[in-house]
Protein backbone atom coordinates (compact mmCIF):
# COMPACT_ATOMS: atom_id res chain seq x y z
CA UNK A 1 0.00 0.00 0.00
CA UNK A 2 1.51 3.09 -1.29
CA UNK A 3 1.41 6.03 1.89
CA UNK A 4 -0.73 8.81 0.59
CA UNK A 5 0.80 12.13 1.23
CA UNK A 6 0.26 14.16 4.54
CA UNK A 7 -0.98 17.60 5.57
CA UNK A 8 -2.81 18.14 1.78
CA UNK A 9 -5.99 18.13 3.75
CA UNK A 10 -7.77 21.17 5.11
CA UNK A 11 -8.88 21.38 8.60
CA UNK A 12 -12.26 20.69 7.95
CA UNK A 13 -11.29 17.43 6.16
CA UNK A 14 -9.05 16.63 9.24
CA UNK A 15 -11.78 16.61 11.05
CA UNK A 16 -14.05 14.68 8.68
CA UNK A 17 -11.69 11.94 8.33
CA UNK A 18 -11.42 11.08 12.13
CA UNK A 19 -14.99 11.21 12.52
CA UNK A 20 -15.06 8.56 10.05
CA UNK A 21 -12.40 6.51 11.12
CA UNK A 22 -14.40 6.25 14.52
CA UNK A 23 -17.81 5.60 13.45
CA UNK A 24 -15.77 2.59 11.04
CA UNK A 25 -13.86 1.24 13.86
CA UNK A 26 -16.54 1.94 16.41
CA UNK A 27 -18.45 -0.52 14.16
CA UNK A 28 -15.60 -3.04 14.25
CA UNK A 29 -15.60 -3.06 17.97
CA UNK A 30 -19.36 -3.73 18.44
CA UNK A 31 -20.28 -5.36 15.50
CA UNK A 32 -23.24 -3.13 13.98
CA UNK A 33 -24.09 0.24 13.83
CA UNK A 34 -26.72 0.69 16.32
CA UNK A 35 -30.47 0.99 14.88
CA UNK A 36 -29.08 0.29 11.53
CA UNK A 37 -28.15 -3.27 9.28
CA UNK A 38 -24.79 -1.86 9.24
CA UNK A 39 -22.55 -4.44 9.86
CA UNK A 40 -18.55 -4.68 9.68
CA UNK A 41 -18.02 -4.86 5.90
CA UNK A 42 -20.88 -2.62 5.04
CA UNK A 43 -18.99 0.33 7.82
CA UNK A 44 -15.87 -0.29 5.83
CA UNK A 45 -16.96 0.49 2.60
CA UNK A 46 -19.27 3.29 4.01
CA UNK A 47 -16.43 4.43 5.31
CA UNK A 48 -14.02 4.34 2.13
CA UNK A 49 -16.88 6.00 -0.35
CA UNK A 50 -17.29 8.88 2.66
CA UNK A 51 -13.30 9.47 2.48
CA UNK A 52 -13.59 9.74 -1.43
CA UNK A 53 -16.65 11.76 -1.70
CA UNK A 54 -15.60 14.23 1.30
CA UNK A 55 -12.43 15.09 -0.41
CA UNK A 56 -9.99 13.55 2.23
CA UNK A 57 -9.08 10.71 -0.23
CA UNK A 58 -8.81 12.59 -4.17
CA UNK A 59 -10.50 10.11 -6.59
CA UNK A 60 -7.30 10.38 -8.26
CA UNK A 61 -5.00 8.38 -5.04
CA UNK A 62 -8.16 6.18 -4.18
CA UNK A 63 -5.73 2.99 -6.02
CA UNK A 64 -2.71 4.28 -4.26
CA UNK A 65 -4.56 3.85 -0.89
CA UNK A 66 -5.15 -0.06 -1.67
CA UNK A 67 -2.58 -2.70 -1.37
CA UNK A 68 -3.60 -4.87 -4.35
CA UNK A 69 -0.75 -7.69 -3.51
CA UNK A 70 -2.15 -8.21 -0.82
CA UNK A 71 -5.78 -8.87 -2.18
CA UNK A 72 -4.45 -10.46 -5.10
CA UNK A 73 -1.93 -12.87 -2.44
CA UNK A 74 -5.27 -13.52 -0.48
CA UNK A 75 -7.95 -14.06 -3.80
CA UNK A 76 -5.69 -16.24 -5.24
CA UNK A 77 -5.58 -18.45 -1.89
CA UNK A 78 -9.13 -18.90 -1.81
CA UNK A 79 -9.30 -19.91 -5.32
CA UNK A 80 -6.48 -22.39 -4.47
CA UNK A 81 -8.47 -23.78 -1.22
CA UNK A 82 -11.47 -23.60 -2.90
CA UNK A 83 -10.02 -25.89 -5.86
CA UNK A 84 -8.40 -28.48 -2.82
CA UNK A 85 -12.12 -28.78 -1.77
CA UNK A 86 -14.21 -29.20 -4.44
CA UNK A 87 -12.12 -32.19 -5.60
CA UNK A 88 -12.27 -33.70 -2.19
CA UNK A 89 -8.80 -33.01 -1.45
CA UNK A 90 -9.51 -31.66 2.03
CA UNK A 91 -12.21 -34.47 3.13
CA UNK A 92 -10.04 -37.74 1.68
CA UNK A 93 -7.19 -35.97 3.98
CA UNK A 94 -9.42 -35.43 6.65
CA UNK A 95 -10.92 -38.91 6.77
CA UNK A 96 -7.80 -40.43 6.54
CA UNK A 97 -6.60 -39.07 9.52
CA UNK A 98 -9.46 -38.77 11.87
CA UNK A 99 -10.56 -41.96 11.66
CA UNK A 100 -7.59 -43.41 12.51
CA UNK A 101 -7.63 -41.59 16.05
CA UNK A 102 -10.20 -43.58 18.18
CA UNK A 103 -8.29 -42.74 21.63
CA UNK A 104 -9.29 -38.69 23.69
CA UNK A 105 -5.28 -37.97 23.51
CA UNK A 106 -4.72 -39.14 20.29
CA UNK A 107 -7.79 -37.94 18.39
CA UNK A 108 -6.87 -34.52 20.22
CA UNK A 109 -3.13 -34.76 19.01
CA UNK A 110 -4.01 -35.52 15.65
CA UNK A 111 -6.42 -32.64 15.08
CA UNK A 112 -4.37 -30.04 16.70
CA UNK A 113 -1.55 -30.68 14.04
CA UNK A 114 -3.75 -31.68 10.91
CA UNK A 115 -5.38 -27.66 11.53
CA UNK A 116 -2.07 -26.21 12.74
CA UNK A 117 -0.13 -27.93 9.27
CA UNK A 118 -2.86 -27.16 7.18
CA UNK A 119 -3.70 -23.41 8.25
CA UNK A 120 0.30 -22.73 7.63
CA UNK A 121 -0.12 -23.84 4.01
CA UNK A 122 -3.92 -22.15 3.39
CA UNK A 123 -5.45 -19.49 5.25
CA UNK A 124 -7.00 -20.40 8.55
CA UNK A 125 -10.39 -19.59 8.06
CA UNK A 126 -10.78 -21.74 5.38
CA UNK A 127 -9.59 -24.59 7.00
CA UNK A 128 -11.90 -24.49 9.99
CA UNK A 129 -14.80 -24.37 7.19
CA UNK A 130 -13.67 -27.67 6.13
CA UNK A 131 -12.57 -29.71 9.17
CA UNK A 132 -15.44 -28.47 11.67
CA UNK A 133 -18.29 -30.74 10.17
CA UNK A 134 -16.04 -33.77 9.39
CA UNK A 135 -14.53 -33.38 12.98
CA UNK A 136 -18.46 -33.25 14.63
CA UNK A 137 -18.72 -36.14 12.22
CA UNK A 138 -16.11 -38.28 13.78
CA UNK A 139 -16.44 -37.11 17.51
CA UNK A 140 -19.91 -38.14 17.33
CA UNK A 141 -19.72 -41.94 16.05
CA UNK A 142 -16.94 -42.35 18.82
CA UNK A 143 -19.88 -40.59 21.12
CA UNK A 144 -17.67 -38.30 22.56
CA UNK A 145 -18.41 -34.81 24.30
CA UNK A 146 -16.98 -31.90 21.40
CA UNK A 147 -16.58 -29.16 22.85
CA UNK A 148 -12.72 -30.24 23.89
CA UNK A 149 -11.85 -31.03 19.91
CA UNK A 150 -14.03 -28.45 18.36
CA UNK A 151 -11.64 -25.61 20.73
CA UNK A 152 -8.61 -27.38 19.85
CA UNK A 153 -9.33 -26.83 16.16
CA UNK A 154 -9.87 -23.36 16.31
CA UNK A 155 -6.53 -22.31 18.81
CA UNK A 156 -4.80 -24.65 16.08
CA UNK A 157 -5.93 -23.31 13.14
CA UNK A 158 -5.10 -19.40 14.54
CA UNK A 159 -1.50 -20.94 15.79
CA UNK A 160 -0.59 -22.58 12.75
CA UNK A 161 -1.35 -19.69 10.62
CA UNK A 162 1.32 -17.91 12.66
CA UNK A 163 4.10 -19.41 10.39
CA UNK A 164 3.71 -18.68 7.44
CA UNK A 165 2.74 -15.28 5.25
CA UNK A 166 0.33 -17.27 3.85
CA UNK A 167 -1.37 -18.72 6.71
CA UNK A 168 -4.19 -15.74 7.73
CA UNK A 169 -4.72 -12.47 6.37
CA UNK A 170 -3.13 -10.59 8.74
CA UNK A 171 -0.32 -11.57 7.88
CA UNK A 172 -0.51 -11.28 4.85
CA UNK A 173 -0.74 -7.75 4.62
CA UNK A 174 2.40 -7.98 6.94
CA UNK A 175 4.44 -9.11 4.21
CA UNK A 176 2.99 -7.25 1.89
CA UNK A 177 3.97 -4.02 3.41
CA UNK A 178 7.82 -5.23 5.20
CA UNK A 179 8.64 -6.85 2.02
CA UNK A 180 9.90 -10.13 3.85
CA UNK A 181 10.45 -13.49 1.83
CA UNK A 182 8.04 -16.35 2.61
CA UNK A 183 11.22 -17.95 3.45
CA UNK A 184 12.41 -15.26 6.15
CA UNK A 185 8.83 -15.24 7.77
CA UNK A 186 9.02 -19.11 8.47
CA UNK A 187 12.23 -19.22 9.47
CA UNK A 188 11.40 -16.58 12.41
CA UNK A 189 7.76 -17.72 13.14
CA UNK A 190 7.61 -21.65 12.40
CA UNK A 191 9.45 -22.42 15.33
CA UNK A 192 7.24 -20.29 17.87
CA UNK A 193 3.95 -21.70 16.11
CA UNK A 194 5.13 -25.32 16.55
CA UNK A 195 5.70 -24.75 20.14
CA UNK A 196 2.43 -23.01 20.35
CA UNK A 197 1.08 -26.20 19.17
CA UNK A 198 2.44 -28.17 21.77
CA UNK A 199 1.39 -25.72 24.36
CA UNK A 200 -2.50 -26.22 22.87
CA UNK A 201 -2.04 -29.57 23.11
CA UNK A 202 -0.97 -29.64 26.91
CA UNK A 203 -3.34 -26.76 27.85
CA UNK A 204 -6.59 -28.07 26.45
CA UNK A 205 -5.61 -31.57 27.88
CA UNK A 206 -5.36 -30.06 31.37
CA UNK A 207 -8.53 -27.78 31.15
CA UNK A 208 -10.70 -30.08 29.08
CA UNK A 209 -9.53 -33.58 30.95
CA UNK A 210 -12.65 -34.40 32.31
CA UNK A 211 -14.53 -33.54 29.33
CA UNK A 212 -12.24 -35.23 27.10
CA UNK A 213 -13.06 -39.08 28.65
CA UNK A 214 -16.94 -38.33 28.35
CA UNK A 215 -18.73 -40.85 26.57
CA UNK A 216 -15.61 -42.56 25.50
CA UNK A 217 -16.30 -46.20 24.69
CA UNK A 218 -12.51 -46.66 22.29
CA UNK A 219 -14.13 -47.78 19.23
CA UNK A 220 -13.53 -46.49 16.08
CA UNK A 221 -15.46 -44.96 13.68
CA UNK A 222 -16.17 -46.52 10.10
CA UNK A 223 -14.49 -44.53 7.49
CA UNK A 224 -17.34 -43.74 4.81
CA UNK A 225 -16.14 -43.51 1.00
CA UNK A 226 -14.84 -39.80 0.41
CA UNK A 227 -16.18 -38.21 -3.06
CA UNK A 228 -12.66 -37.56 -4.43
CA UNK A 229 -11.95 -36.91 -8.34
CA UNK A 230 -8.09 -38.77 -7.97
CA UNK A 231 -7.16 -36.82 -11.26
CA UNK A 232 -7.90 -33.29 -10.22
CA UNK A 233 -6.71 -34.05 -6.14
CA UNK A 234 -3.16 -34.97 -8.13
CA UNK A 235 -3.10 -31.95 -9.91
CA UNK A 236 -4.53 -29.36 -7.76
CA UNK A 237 -2.04 -31.26 -5.04
CA UNK A 238 1.03 -30.95 -7.53
CA UNK A 239 0.15 -27.04 -7.96
CA UNK A 240 -0.34 -26.43 -4.29
CA UNK A 241 3.64 -28.64 -3.98
CA UNK A 242 4.83 -26.52 -7.12
CA UNK A 243 3.80 -23.16 -5.48
CA UNK A 244 4.86 -23.84 -1.57
CA UNK A 245 8.89 -24.97 -3.51
CA UNK A 246 8.48 -21.70 -5.40
CA UNK A 247 7.99 -19.36 -2.28
CA UNK A 248 10.79 -21.18 -0.34
CA UNK A 249 13.07 -20.43 -3.12
CA UNK A 250 12.06 -16.83 -3.07
CA UNK A 251 9.56 -16.49 -5.54
CA UNK A 252 6.83 -13.43 -5.35
CA UNK A 253 4.29 -14.28 -3.19
CA UNK A 254 1.18 -13.34 -4.71
CA UNK A 255 2.23 -13.35 -8.25
CA UNK A 256 3.02 -16.94 -7.32
CA UNK A 257 -0.28 -17.60 -6.00
CA UNK A 258 -1.99 -16.08 -8.61
CA UNK A 259 0.12 -18.47 -10.61
CA UNK A 260 -1.26 -21.16 -8.90
CA UNK A 261 -4.44 -20.45 -9.06
CA UNK A 262 -4.90 -19.35 -12.52
CA UNK A 263 -3.37 -23.38 -13.20
CA UNK A 264 -5.95 -24.77 -11.15
CA UNK A 265 -8.93 -23.20 -12.98
CA UNK A 266 -7.57 -24.47 -16.33
CA UNK A 267 -10.11 -27.88 -15.82
CA UNK A 268 -12.57 -29.58 -17.74
CA UNK A 269 -14.33 -30.75 -14.78
CA UNK A 270 -15.31 -27.91 -12.51
CA UNK A 271 -17.38 -24.99 -13.19
CA UNK A 272 -15.37 -22.16 -12.37
CA UNK A 273 -18.80 -20.77 -10.88
CA UNK A 274 -18.35 -23.27 -8.04
CA UNK A 275 -14.96 -21.99 -7.33
CA UNK A 276 -16.00 -18.79 -7.17
CA UNK A 277 -18.93 -18.99 -4.99
CA UNK A 278 -16.34 -20.37 -2.16
CA UNK A 279 -14.65 -17.24 -2.58
CA UNK A 280 -14.90 -14.89 0.63
CA UNK A 281 -15.91 -12.09 -1.05
CA UNK A 282 -17.11 -10.02 2.06
CA UNK A 283 -13.75 -10.13 3.48
CA UNK A 284 -12.26 -8.84 -0.04
CA UNK A 285 -14.65 -5.95 0.35
CA UNK A 286 -14.08 -5.43 4.26
CA UNK A 287 -10.19 -5.18 3.32
CA UNK A 288 -10.18 -2.77 0.29
CA UNK A 289 -12.48 -0.44 2.57
CA UNK A 290 -10.32 -0.37 5.33
CA UNK A 291 -7.18 0.20 2.85
CA UNK A 292 -9.17 2.74 1.83
CA UNK A 293 -9.89 4.05 5.53
CA UNK A 294 -6.72 4.15 7.08
CA UNK A 295 -5.35 5.97 3.97
CA UNK A 296 -7.54 8.49 4.76
CA UNK A 297 -6.72 9.11 8.51
CA UNK A 298 -3.03 8.71 7.32
CA UNK A 299 -3.94 11.77 4.91
CA UNK A 300 -5.24 13.66 8.29
CA UNK A 301 -2.34 13.17 10.26
CA UNK A 302 -2.30 9.89 11.90
CA UNK A 303 1.26 8.74 10.62
CA UNK A 304 2.60 12.24 12.15
CA UNK A 305 0.66 11.92 15.48
CA UNK A 306 1.57 8.39 16.35
CA UNK A 307 5.51 9.41 15.55
CA UNK A 308 4.76 12.71 17.94
CA UNK A 309 3.30 9.67 21.05
CA UNK A 310 6.59 7.66 20.44
CA UNK A 311 8.79 10.15 20.59
CA UNK A 312 7.52 11.70 23.63
CA UNK A 313 7.44 8.41 25.09
CA UNK A 314 10.58 6.29 24.01
CA UNK A 315 9.83 3.60 26.43
CA UNK A 316 6.87 2.54 24.59
CA UNK A 317 9.03 1.28 22.10
CA UNK A 318 9.77 -1.65 23.51
CA UNK A 319 8.86 -4.95 22.33
CA UNK A 320 6.73 -5.88 25.18
CA UNK A 321 4.57 -2.67 25.11
CA UNK A 322 4.17 -3.08 21.33
CA UNK A 323 2.59 -6.75 22.14
CA UNK A 324 0.16 -5.48 24.60
CA UNK A 325 -0.96 -3.06 22.26
CA UNK A 326 -1.19 -5.68 19.41
CA UNK A 327 -2.88 -8.06 21.73
CA UNK A 328 -5.91 -5.26 23.11
CA UNK A 329 -6.19 -3.76 19.50
CA UNK A 330 -6.73 -7.09 18.38
CA UNK A 331 -9.62 -8.59 20.45
CA UNK A 332 -11.03 -4.45 20.55
CA UNK A 333 -11.79 -4.94 16.92
CA UNK A 334 -10.24 -7.75 15.52
CA UNK A 335 -6.71 -8.71 14.53
CA UNK A 336 -6.78 -7.51 10.13
CA UNK A 337 -7.96 -3.38 11.26
CA UNK A 338 -5.24 -3.61 14.01
CA UNK A 339 -2.49 -4.33 11.98
CA UNK A 340 -3.68 -1.60 9.69
CA UNK A 341 -3.78 1.13 12.60
CA UNK A 342 -0.45 -0.18 14.46
CA UNK A 343 1.75 -0.62 11.22
CA UNK A 344 2.43 3.46 11.93
CA UNK A 345 4.32 2.48 14.61
CA UNK A 346 6.93 -0.06 12.94
CA UNK A 347 9.15 3.18 11.66
CA UNK A 348 9.97 4.23 14.89
CA UNK A 349 11.65 1.07 15.73
CA UNK A 350 15.33 0.32 15.36
CA UNK A 351 15.00 -3.11 13.87
CA UNK A 352 11.76 -2.90 10.99
CA UNK A 353 11.79 -6.26 10.29
CA UNK A 354 11.76 -7.62 14.38
CA UNK A 355 8.82 -5.04 14.68
CA UNK A 356 6.68 -6.83 11.75
CA UNK A 357 7.59 -10.12 13.26
CA UNK A 358 6.29 -9.32 16.71
CA UNK A 359 3.18 -7.82 15.27
CA UNK A 360 2.33 -10.77 12.87
CA UNK A 361 3.16 -13.04 16.39
CA UNK A 362 0.90 -11.37 18.58
CA UNK A 363 -1.76 -10.04 16.52
CA UNK A 364 -2.70 -13.53 15.23
CA UNK A 365 -2.26 -15.48 18.64
CA UNK A 366 -4.34 -12.74 19.90
CA UNK A 367 -7.13 -14.13 18.33
CA UNK A 368 -7.23 -17.26 21.20
CA UNK A 369 -8.07 -15.27 23.94
CA UNK A 370 -11.80 -14.74 22.94
CA UNK A 371 -14.13 -16.13 20.57
CA UNK A 372 -14.78 -12.21 18.80
CA UNK A 373 -10.82 -12.66 18.58
CA UNK A 374 -10.68 -14.70 15.26
CA UNK A 375 -13.03 -15.32 12.65
CA UNK A 376 -11.74 -18.71 12.79
CA UNK A 377 -13.33 -19.34 16.20
CA UNK A 378 -16.38 -17.27 15.18
CA UNK A 379 -16.51 -20.23 12.08
CA UNK A 380 -16.27 -23.24 14.38
CA UNK A 381 -17.92 -21.76 17.06
CA UNK A 382 -21.12 -21.16 14.43
CA UNK A 383 -20.34 -24.09 12.23
CA UNK A 384 -20.79 -26.27 15.79
CA UNK A 385 -23.83 -24.68 16.74
CA UNK A 386 -25.69 -25.00 13.40
CA UNK A 387 -24.71 -28.74 14.68
CA UNK A 388 -26.35 -28.75 17.66
CA UNK A 389 -23.24 -28.03 20.11
CA UNK A 390 -23.08 -24.72 22.09
CA UNK A 391 -19.63 -23.82 23.15
CA UNK A 392 -19.90 -20.30 25.62
CA UNK A 393 -17.38 -17.76 25.73
CA UNK A 394 -16.56 -18.95 29.61
CA UNK A 395 -15.85 -22.35 28.30
CA UNK A 396 -13.90 -20.96 25.65
CA UNK A 397 -12.29 -18.83 27.73
CA UNK A 398 -11.27 -21.07 30.13
CA UNK A 399 -8.49 -22.29 26.90
CA UNK A 400 -8.07 -19.36 25.26
CA UNK A 401 -6.58 -16.71 28.22
CA UNK A 402 -4.27 -19.12 29.38
CA UNK A 403 -3.06 -20.86 26.10
CA UNK A 404 -2.92 -16.82 24.53
CA UNK A 405 -0.81 -15.95 27.73
CA UNK A 406 1.84 -18.89 27.67
CA UNK A 407 2.02 -19.16 23.43
CA UNK A 408 3.01 -15.12 23.52
CA UNK A 409 5.43 -15.17 25.96
CA UNK A 410 7.00 -18.13 24.20
CA UNK A 411 7.11 -17.39 21.13
CA UNK A 412 8.35 -13.94 21.91
CA UNK A 413 11.14 -15.65 23.44
CA UNK A 414 12.03 -17.53 20.85
CA UNK A 415 11.51 -14.77 18.33
CA UNK A 416 14.29 -12.72 21.22
CA UNK A 417 16.89 -15.82 21.35
CA UNK A 418 16.85 -16.36 17.26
Amino acid sequence: MVSLAAGAVPLGCMTIAWIIFGLTYLVLLIGEFPGFRIYRTSAAMIGAVSMVLCGVVPADDLLAAIDFPTLVLLFSMMIVAASLRLCGAFRWLADVVLHRAARPYLLLAVVIGLSGVLSAVFVNDIVCLVLTPLLLEVVRSLRRNPVPYLIALAVAANIGSTATVIGNPQNMIIGSLSGLSYRAFAAALALPALAGLAIAYVVVALVCRRALHEGADGAPPRRGRSRVHRWLVLKNGGITLLLLIALVAGAPIALSAAAAAAWMLCTRRVKPAKVFALVDWELLVLFTGLFVVVGGVEQAGLNAWVHAQLVASPAVLSDGWFAVASVALSNLVSNVPAVLLLKQAIPAFADHEHAWLVLALTSTLAGNLTIPGSVANLIVIEAARRGGVHIGPVTYMRVGVPLTILTIMVGMLILEVM
